[in-house]
C-alpha cells in the first residue's frame, strides 16, 4: 500500500501541472497531472504534500483546501493499492523552479486543462476540485492504463 498526495496548485484561473515527460519509465510517461507524491515515514498528508510542492515546483504552500480521498486499487504493476489525498492549494509563496527532476511545470487554463493528456480519472476529479464539490471519496479502478471503474461519495458538513 502507498500513501500519497494530489496537489493542484490555483493561482485563481490556472492550475500548475507536471508533464511528466523526463522519466522513461515512469508511470505517468508522457501524461499531464498534478504535482505531490508519496509519503514519507512518520509524514501527515499536510507535511507530504508541502513537502511534495516544494520539492517539485519551488514554492511554499500557504493555504492548503483538503478536497477528497481517492483509491486506486493495484495501480502499479507489483499490484499496490494507492491512497491519495487531493488537496487545493490557494495561496502560495515563493518563485516557481524552472527545473523539475519529475517533467516540465506549466500554468494551464482552467478550460484547457481537460485537453492535456492525462489518466482519465484525473479529468473526473480534476473537475471535482475545479467546481469545489462537497469532499469526496474515490476509487478508481485501472487496468493496463485504462479506466475500468469508478465510484465516488460526495459528503457535506451539515
Amino acid at each position: 500500500m502507498k500513501l500519497s498526495t494530489i496537489c493542484y496548485i490555483d493561482n485563481g484561473s490556472q492550475f500548475l501541472l507536471l508533464h511528466r515527460n523526463k522519466r522513461q519509465y515512469d508511470i505517468h510517461k508522457d501524461k499531464w497531472v498534478s504535482v505531490g507524491g508519496k509519503f514519507e515515514p512518520g509524514e501527515t498528508p499536510e507535511a507530504c504534500a508541502k513537502r511534495e510542492i516544494l520539492e517539485e515546483t519551488g514554492l511554499v504552500a500557504e493555504k492548503m483546501e483538503l478536497c477528497g480521498f481517492i483509491t486506486f486499487p493495484n495501480f502499479t504493476q507489483d499490484g499496490e493499492d494507492w491512497y491519495s489525498f487531493v488537496y487545493r492549494v490557494t495561496e502560495f509563496s515563493g518563485e516557481l523552479q524552472t527545473e523539475c527532476p519529475e517533467g516540465t511545470l506549466s500554468w494551464v487554463n482552467y478550460e484547457d486543462i481537460k485537453d492535456k493528456p492525462t489518466w482519465e480519472g484525473d479529468n473526473l476529479f480534476v473537475s471535482w476540485v475545479l467546481e469545489r464539490t462537497p469532499f469526496f471519496s474515490a476509487n478508481f479502478t485501472y487496468e493496463n492504463g485504462q479506466l475500468m471503474e469508478h465510484s465516488v461519495e460526495f459528503y457535506k458538513n451539515t
